[in-house]
């Protein structure tokens, strides 16, 4: 089997988790995923099964989306609600208060990752210095807010849902306990649903159970999406059958004799086919002035 299947990740699952009981039920062993869930996350999970696993270190940075949940009035060492409580305090925001709020958080901002994180400090995970009290200082980062959006909010329970847009890398913890700071009341993230990766989205998407009750039936190859599909941002590339040989064989392309290339802008990335068939992914050098292999998923 070659290709992606689109997980819908249950809670108190890990990736890894879910890349294991995937394997299991496939029993295929090259099996990898497109970007890391929280275990209390849940949501698309694309997973590269076969050949498509070659991609996971070639993945386009494509916006991610999702609908947080979030709670006024608290705050914990982990910024969410499964967190230590750190602090309570009496919240009496209204819905426009929230809006406000959000405005600064949209577009190209800095991020602090949380100490609560797989970011690494000197070699260390931050979660594993977190777990022994230890919170050291962290550079911010930055990352891209393309949509922020407050869905509902009810003042009573001083709760509500956000959707967002954002690039790889944002956290949502931070953005719910950067709106607690500005509004000086804390804020913690009470649940988290991601509806959109790699261009696929829930719709997309099947349980654990589902891709297991359709593999004893033998039909799970019916789940899985093209390899190319998750190189959709990239434009397609068409070359002859003598080109396709060389290509294969890892040979450069010449750009000159590529009458399809329509950027030779250096690093340009390209979905390279010969007739119907994905070969892989190729480059473009301009100080060589060809197309190069990048990555041949035909192999």
């Amino acid at each position: 089997m070659n290709g992606i299947i689109v997980i819908n990740k249950q809670q108190e699952f890990t990736s890894f988790d879910v890349v294991a009981v995937v394997r299991g039920i496939l029993r295929e062993k090259k099996i990898g995923h497109s970007g890391t869930l929280d275990p209390m996350a849940t949501g698309v999970l694309p997973v590269l099964v076969g050949r498509a696993a070659k991609a996971q270190s070639l993945l386009p940075d494509t916006d991610k989306e999702y609908e947080a949940d979030f709670r006024l009035g608290i705050t914990t060492d982990t910024l969410d609600i499964w967190g230590t409580v750190q602090s309570e305090t009496k919240s009496s925001c209204s819905a426009g208060d929230i809006i406000n709020a959000l405005e600064p958080l949209r577009g190209d901002i800095m991020q602090i990752p949380p100490m609560y994180s797989a970011v690494q400090k000197d070699g260390v995970r931050l979660y594993d210095l977190a777990r022994q009290g230890i919170e050291v200082a962290r550079q911010p980062r930055p990352v891209h807010v393309g949509g922020l959006e407050l869905l509902s909010f009810d003042e009573e329970t001083q709760s509500g849902r956000l959707r967002i847009s954002c690039s790889k890398g944002t956290y949502i913890r931070v953005i719910c306990d950067d709106i607690g700071k500005s509004l000086g009341c804390g804020c913690v993230m009470t649940a988290l649903v991601r509806t959109k990766a790699c261009g696929f989205t829930s719709e997309d998407a099947v349980t654990l159970k589902e891709l297991e009750a359709l593999k004893n039936e033998g039909r799970a190859e019916e789940l899985l999406k093209p390899v190319d599909s998750i190189f959709r941002c990239y434009d397609r590339m068409y070359i002859s059958e003598k080109q396709s040989v060389r290509f294969r064989n890892g040979g450069g392309l010449s750009l000159d004799r590529v009458r399809s290339v329509k950027d030779r802008t250096d690093g340009r990335m390209y979905r390279v086919y010969d007739g119907r068939t994905f070969l892989g992914l190729g480059i473009i050098d301009a100080s060589k002035e060809e197309l190069s292999v990048k990555k041949l998923f035909c192999q």
